[in-house]
């Protein structure tokens, strides 16, 4: 009898050490954090955040919505306060946002080095997107997909690396091919992506 009782005693502390083991192995893992798995596994679609746009004044005058997708990242844009007609619209490199100029927000997300332009055939900037066009109102919604970037962390073309991004509105059309960034005029609106 105090044979068999031994026995149980061994096989339930056993038992109690594998469950626990396994658990701290995983808090190990994860830093003790909660990690959420991406809603579509390995390729991190789906992965989302929103960027409010601020003006010269440091006032919000619109957002961004970012997804990831498995074509690169999809950009909505709301935006208000904008003279009529085309504007250029790039990611920059820094995620600092600072007014009235917003120049801390740096030159064109550029990982690969290329030249600037969608027209360019040394191009583009991986941060080089179509221009947005403004109604008579001053408000503007567009949405486009920018296929050389990814909010996946760890990689070179990631929005959301150490020094963080920019989304920036310029006053004026970007041209596709000038360097280095288009003749698109100032920067009229900022939006720190990731820092």
């Amino acid at each position: 009898m105090r044979i068999k009782m031994v026995a149980m005693l061994t096989v339930l502390c056993l038992g109690i050490s594998a469950c626990s083991g396994t658990e701290q192995d995983s808090a190990n893992k994860n830093d003790g954090r909660q990690v959420k798995a991406d809603p579509v596994a390995g390729d991190g679609a789906g992965k989302s955040l929103t960027v409010p746009l601020v003006n010269a004044k440091g006032k919000k005058s619109g957002e961004a919505r970012l997804v990831q997708t498995s074509d690169g990242v999809k950009i909505h844009v709301q935006a208000s306060g904008l003279k009529p007609g085309k504007h250029g619209i790039h990611i920059h490199e820094f995620g600092k946002c600072t007014p009235p100029d917003f120049k801390s927000a740096g030159e064109h997300f550029n990982p690969f080095g290329k030249q600037h332009g969608l027209a360019n055939p040394k191009g583009p900037h991986a941060g080089d997107l179509p221009n947005l066009v403004v109604g008579k109102s001053g408000e503007v919604e567009a949405s486009f997909t920018a296929k050389y970037v990814t909010l996946k962390q760890g990689k070179n073309n990631s929005l959301l690396d150490a020094d963080g991004s920019a989304l920036v509105i310029h006053a004026d059309p970007d041209d596709n091919k000038s360097q280095p960034s288009g003749n698109s005029g100032a920067r009229v609106l900022c939006g720190v992506i990731g820092k």
